[in-house]
């Protein structure tokens, strides 16, 4: 009977280790593991997006009201440009352009973005733009890791959820973008961006 006994505890300890192994892997916060869209078409992905939440990076970037429309060209060559307000110094409201240009990389989800404001307090660099998943009609969402910490995680990321709808994302795409969110590492990071017609 003891015997019995030791072999039931055993087999629950182990099944409680492979279940921690098993949400430990689905939590790996390491930038390398995550996941981009299979197969990205950007000639799909061109057109106008609304930013419909954002989780925000260190340093001054578009508020809200933002609005993104990416271009490629007849070489396969993806530009940007994205309009929204800015708040400076912490009572002047100003409507800002922003301009990016797209570099391939191995991977076609996987671009390196360099962007610059078109006036010169706007924030400039260059950064990936990562295409997490998108289904190019309704919704994608965006990733960006500007530095890494030693075990691989991000120290300063930002990410974008896109709508094609100004009016938002129906319940059921919401809960494709919090899972993916989650697997991220950035679940409940995210503001909501309003669009009051700021920018018209």
């Amino acid at each position: 009977m003891v015997h019995t006994g030791g072999f039931a505890t055993w087999a629950v300890l182990v099944t409680l280790a492979l279940f921690n192994h098993r949400g430990y892997a689905q939590r790996d916060c390491r930038v390398s593991s995550f996941k981009v869209q299979e197969n990205f078409d950007k000639y799909r992905y061109a057109g106008v997006w609304y930013a419909m939440a954002k989780k925000d990076p260190e340093g001054l970037f578009l508020q809200d009201n933002v609005v993104a429309t990416f271009f490629v060209d007849e070489n396969g060559k993806m530009t940007a440009t994205a309009k929204g307000r800015v708040q400076l110094f912490n009572n002047w409201d100003i409507c800002a352009d922003m301009v990016g240009s797209f570099t391939d990389t191995e991977d076609p989800a996987k671009f390196k973005m360099k962007y610059w404001g078109v006036a010169s307090y706007l924030q400039k660099g260059n950064d990936d733009h990562w295409v997490v998943a998108t289904d190019y009609d309704t919704y994608a969402l965006h990733y960006s890791c500007r530095l890494l910490n030693e075990d691989g995680t991000c120290a300063d990321s930002y990410s974008f959820v896109f709508s094609r709808d100004q009016n938002g994302l129906s319940p059921e795409v919401q809960r494709i973008i919090r899972q993916k969110q989650t697997e991220l590492c950035l679940e409940r990071q995210y503001r909501v961006i309003v669009h009051n017609d700021f920018c018209l």
